[in-house]
């Protein structure tokens, strides 16, 4: 029986996002994160996938991916983690499973949903407090979003479609960082 068929389609943007079984650890050392990064850097071009936004955090991930190729999407996320996996095992001494099931997936068809999933998924880091800011985060491409750093495995050049420039994009990002803190602090002095 075939894997997801006709889900997938040539040119379409797809939010793609997993965890593990039982909010197992996915990522134990900085060494983890980069193995996964250079699976992706490798994979993106067999598979002609283009990786637009994404965050590795402990225990789940986040992609926003295009599929460019009539191949579907569904094959580049087989092989990234099978081989994720595989090693992740030799080098813990585990065996099975790692994540709870297939990865989940939304195609994404509205500008303005695109923009707030690439903000959402960014901002993931600092929803979960592991830092205080996006920036702080290496283990997504934000940084690349913004011109401090050149990974070249994010496809980001779209991004002068939607904002005048990469500091543009910041603002959009810290912006609702900082009206989410702000809300927060009078949370207590709301009435249900």
């Amino acid at each position: 029986m075939p894997y997801r068929a006709n889900e997938f389609a040539q040119g379409c943007y797809y939010h793609v996002f997993n965890r593990t079984l039982n909010g197992e650890v996915l990522f134990r050392n900085p060494g983890n994160y980069i193995y996964l990064t250079q699976l992706m850097r490798r994979y993106k071009q067999r598979y002609r996938v283009s990786i637009i936004a994404y965050c590795l955090m402990p225990n789940h991930y986040h992609f926003l991916l295009r599929q460019d190729a009539e191949q579907p999407l569904h094959e580049f996320m087989r092989v990234l983690f099978n081989g994720y996996v595989q090693a992740y095992n030799a080098w813990w001494g585990r065996r099975g499973p790692l994540f709870e099931g297939r990865f989940h997936h939304m195609l994404i068809d509205e500008d303005e949903y695109f923009l707030h999933l690439c903000r959402y998924i960014h901002l993931n880091p600092v929803r979960a407090g592991l830092v205080s800011k996006v920036e702080d985060w290496p283990f997504s491409n934000f940084l690349e979003w913004v011109n401090q750093e050149e990974d070249g495995l994010g496809e980001v050049g779209f991004l002068l479609d939607y904002f005048a420039d990469p500091e543009e994009y910041r603002g959009f990002v810290q912006d609702y960082q900082m009206g989410r803190e702000a809300e927060k602090g009078v949370q207590r002095y709301m009435l249900d």
